[in-house]
């Protein structure tokens, strides 16, 4: 029989092999994915660290059965509830990746997890030389009064973490479960801990936790892009079509017919310009990723250089590109410039100018598409209909690509102004 310290290094040995094999499982079952989601990446971290904490742990459990003093407790241990807050750390911006808010709130958020994060890794680093947490007599770890508060970041991030999936109306019945399971089982973990001292049972319901935390949420969100990369591809095909009109390819050659005895050398050029065309909007088809910024402005040049041959002067450019090194959807922004031209510049007799603009603002890019045409009442259009092709189409791949956004200003008689946002 064993003696009850070396039962309990047993226990808690297992559990920590246990833990490992499980969270490496998962851990390289991300790291192979040729493309990782950034809340996937979030959680890669986070199960990595995790695995290496449990490594620790169980490090400790095997050298204590052998080896103890006071300076060796105390090392570990101020080690042990770093690890802990670091863990929560991790676990929290992995939860601000997954679930989508404003920029606002998720920069309170974030400001909330930091600062309490770290008052009390300087907490943890003060009882070193105070004990208010914990102290070793004799080579032995001995709890303090105060040492609940040593685990006062983790109930503060959790019961966060708990409040933010009960309100979101976002997330899925699975996603909430999830979440609410891994916040719920350590804190009875570590009620249950002071109970039955010296049994890794935290370490326990993290494992168990991370299996629900897995299975609920990542496996769960990789079906729904699943269903998601049929209905964009569906998109992609609506506005793929809506681009190939037929009195767009009519007139577009038409005027190249007219330009042919007229001045060869420049409808030759025209008919490359188109030919180019088309084969953006067919590759586009066929195109799942996101595809260089430089890409989708060569093909807006090119539809501007067709529109151009045949309404001459009545078009006017105005390029401000500020920055060009960034991805964006196919087939997502040319579309709006046509919008522009054809229901705003071209709807004035005399005309008129269309200012494209690029530039950077916090964590995205920003295009801007303005034209001083008719304008129109946002109150009239119906953007789910194929009016301005679509917007929605581009919209639904914005969101499920680069989480961006598209916000339209148009005043009657004044012009309109598109901004399409790109999150990287």
């Amino acid at each position: 029989m064993y003696d009850e310290s070396t039962l309990k290094a047993i226990v808690n040995a297992t559990i920590c092999i246990i833990g490992i094999a499980i969270i490496l499982i998962h851990a390289i079952n991300l790291f192979v994915k040729k493309y990782r989601r950034k809340d996937e990446n979030r959680l890669l971290l986070f199960l990595l660290f995790t695995a290496f904490h449990f490594a620790i742990y169980l490090t400790f459990t095997i050298i204590k059965l052998k080896y103890t003093s006071d300076p060796f407790i105390i090392s570990f241990y101020t080690i042990f509830y770093i690890f802990n807050n670091i863990e929560v750390f991790l676990f929290f911006l992995y939860v601000l990746t997954y679930v989508k808010f404003k920029d606002k709130t998720r920069l309170v958020l974030s400001l909330i997890n930091y600062s309490f994060f770290g008052v009390f890794i300087i907490l943890d680093i003060v009882n070193i030389f105070t004990h208010i947490f914990f102290k070793a007599q004799g080579g032995v770890y001995v709890r303090n009064n105060l040492m609940i508060l040593s685990q006062g970041y983790q109930f503060i991030m959790f019961a966060l973490t708990l409040i933010l999936a009960l309100i979101n109306k976002n997330l899925a019945l699975k996603e909430k479960a999830a979440f609410i399971s891994y916040v719920l089982l350590p804190i009875v973990a570590i009620i249950l801990q002071n109970r039955f001292a010296g049994y890794a049972i935290a370490y326990l319901s993290i494992v168990i936790a991370i299996e629900i935390l897995f299975l609920f949420l990542n496996v769960q969100k990789n079906d729904l892009l699943i269903e998601q990369q049929e209905k964009y591809k569906e998109a992609q095909v609506k506005v793929m079509m809506s681009q190939i009109q037929p009195h767009f390819v009519y007139n577009s050659l038409s005027s190249i017919s007219t330009l042919i005895p007229l001045d060869p050398a420049k409808a030759q050029s025209a008919l490359d310009s188109f030919t180019e065309y088309l084969r953006h909007n067919l590759s586009s088809l066929t195109e799942t990723k996101l595809i260089p910024f430089e890409a989708e402005l060569k093909h807006i040049e090119t539809y501007i250089e067709l529109e151009k041959i045949r309404f001459n002067d009545r078009i006017n450019v105005i390029y401000d590109i500020k920055v060009r090194d960034f991805n964006v959807p196919p087939l997502s922004i040319q579309p709006i410039v046509e919008n522009a031209i054809k229901h705003g510049i071209l709807k004035k007799i005399e005309g008129g100018t269309l200012t494209f603009k690029t530039y950077k603002k916090d964590n995205a890019y920003i295009v801007e598409v303005v034209d001083d045409g008719v304008g129109f009442d946002l109150n009239d259009v119906d953007f789910s209909k194929n009016v301005h092709l679509g917007l929605n189409n581009i919209q639904y791949r914005l969101n499920t690509m680069c989480d961006g956004s598209v916000d339209i200003i148009s005043k009657v008689g004044k012009g309109t102004k598109v901004v399409i946002t790109f999150k990287h």
